[in-house]
């Protein structure tokens, strides 16, 4: 829990650092998430890692709030308009340290309630990473800017992997078992793989690559993936390392439609 929350902040940290500077006019700049601009995108991130603490803290305060949001009866978009861009980097500074200090304690097995089935806590952690790096990618292309690649992409990648059987089942589709063998380099120049070393189909390629694909930030046409085999080819078409329904790979999710973006249950 130690290394995992020291990496979710990281990447807290690295999306910060792409906003901080903003006026508020560039707080309304458009992203590709079709109606999300900068400061959506933000706001989603830091609402959610709030819900994230409660969690943690209250689960009993999450599930109303949970069930209320849902319903409808929580209005996130009003409290979102009431705020600057300065006064919503404020609130998600606050919001994700009390995150990563309710983290911080918990056994990696514990297990927290959220909006698909229960997860581990270290699991849970790295789906908030997850979440914030994907996020991330959206802001820093909307403004022209970058996050750097680093080693915390393994563990979006390992999500990418384990949640392979996840992205038929959200489908209605049945889970192919034939097995993939996924030889990443990292960036450090490291190699990372999962999956027999003899299996007949392969995905290789650059780790960012991967990870945009099964966080759908980019359909794997777009990228330099090179994928082999039947049973890997139909994977990285629907790859959907996070829970909520089903979504297209060409295209980014609707507003306020990725609630659940997290990853199955461990």
């Amino acid at each position: 829990m130690e290394q995992i929350c020291a990496d979710l902040a990281a990447e807290h940290e690295a999306l910060d650092a792409v906003v901080a500077d903003l006026d508020e006019p560039a707080w309304c700049t458009p992203t590709a998430a079709q109606g999300w601009t900068v400061h959506d995108t933000v706001f989603h991130v830091a609402f959610f890692d709030d819900m994230a603490r409660l969690a943690v803290v209250d689960p009993e305060g999450f599930e109303r709030r949970r069930d209320g949001l849902l319903a409808g009866d929580v209005d996130s978009a009003a409290l979102a308009a009431a705020m600057s861009g300065a006064e919503l980097l404020a609130w998600w500074r606050g919001v994700r340290t009390g995150l990563l200090g309710a983290l911080a304690p918990l056994e990696p097995k514990a297990r927290i309630t959220w909006f698909g089935p229960p997860m581990s806590a270290l699991s849970f952690a790295t789906a908030r990473l997850m979440e914030t790096w994907s996020h991330g990618q959206d802001v820093a292309a909307a403004l022209g800017r970058t996050i750097a690649p680093t080693e915390r992409l393994r563990h979006i990648a390992h999500l990418g992997v384990v949640t392979r059987g996840w992205s038929y089942v959200n489908r209605g589709l049945a889970a192919r078992t034939d097995p993939v063998r996924v030889e990443l380099q990292a960036p450090t120049g490291e190699l990372w793989t999962w999956g027999p070393d003899d299996a007949p189909d392969t995905v290789m390629g650059t780790a960012l690559d991967f990870c945009l694909v099964v966080t759908q930030r980019r359909p794997v046409e777009a990228v330099g993936l090179v994928v082999v085999g039947p049973a890997a080819t139909e994977w990285m078409a629907i790859a959907q390392a996070f829970a909520g329904p089903p979504t297209i790979t060409d295209r980014h999710r609707s507003p306020g439609g990725d609630h659940q973006r997290t990853v199955a249950a461990t």
